[in-house]
This record gives structure tokens, C-alpha cells and sequence, in this order.
């Protein structure tokens, strides 16, 4: 599985960790940037990028890493189709997975230890969607507004 790697100068440390430890247990990493460390660089562009790359490639997974996550995973849910969600546990992750199929995953890297970020992410990767038909249903919901802009109807 290809899975992009993106984050500010606050997550450069732990994407660098991630990019040598996904690559070693066989996932093809591709690492968005930044290539090196700038304490004034911003996270917009590494995030929408990353977003970019997830949703051109099917099949493929994205983690967005910053201080808290919040602002990485904000950015890439404005690129047309990915489905960011922030995790700070395993369970949070796994959950973002199997309930709402997300392709991108934000990680704080001030928030957590580099094995507790590691954790994260590798529940993040292994974990599949349920296909569970409601939670098909509600992201089919999400996607339609995504497309038209139009509010579905209240119930």
C-alpha cells in the first residue's frame, strides 16, 4: 500500500521516523514534505498535497502531522474527496477506519511519544472499513454534499 506522508516543522521529526518505519515494514512511502526543517513553514500546502495525492490514487492512505494535528487534518478535508480524521489513540483510529472509511489520518506530534504516534498510525493502516451499510449510507450523505453543495434533507 503507498501511503503519503505530509506535516509542518512541528511533525517534521516524527514524518521522518514514520517515512523510515512504514517503509520497513513494506509500505511504498511517498513523503510530501517539507524535505527539511523550516520553523517558519506553514502546513496548508504539505496537507492539501498530501489530500491531493490520496484521492488521485485509490487505495492509497495519508497522514497529515502537526503540532496538534487539528489545523493538518482541517486542510486536507478541503481537498475534494479525502475523509481526514484527528486520532489520538489506537482506538480513535481504528474507529475513523471502520466507521468513516478515512483515508487521511491528522497526528499531533506534540501530543504524543514517537511510539505512541507509531501505534496510531500503524491502527490506522491495518484497520479496514466495516462496509457496514449505515456507515456506507452516511458517507455515500458526506460525498453527495461534497459533489452538489446541496444540504440533504432534515429527517
Amino acid at each position: 500500500m503507498r501511503v503519503y506522508l505530509g506535516s509542518d516543522h512541528a511533525g517534521y521529526e516524527l514524518k521522518v521516523h514514520l517515512a523510515g518505519h512504514l517503509a520497513n515494514l513494506g509500505y511504498e512511502v511517498t513523503d510530501v514534505g517539507p524535505h527539511a526543517f523550516d520553523p517558519e513553514d506553514d502546513y496548508p500546502s504539505f496537507c492539501l498535497h498530501t489530500g491531493a495525492r490520496v484521492v488521485a490514487d485509490p487505495g492509497s492512505l495519508g497522514i497529515v502531522i502537526g503540532g496538534s494535528g487539528n489545523g493538518e487534518q482541517i486542510a486536507a478535508n478541503k481537498v475534494a474527496g479525502v475523509r481526514a480524521a484527528l486520532a489520538w489513540s489506537t482506538e480513535i483510529a481504528q474507529l475513523c477506519r471502520q466507521h468513516n472509511d478515512a483515508n487521511v489520518v491528522g497526528i499531533g506530534a506534540r501530543q504524543h511519544t514517537i511510539d505512541e504516534a507509531t501505534a496510531i498510525v500503524e491502527a490506522f493502516l491495518v484497520t479496514p472499513f466495516s462496509g457496514s451499510e449505515r456507515h456506507a449510507r452516511r458517507i455515500n450523505q458526506v460525498t453527495a454534499y461534497e459533489k452538489s453543495g446541496e444540504l440533504p434533507e432534515l429527517p
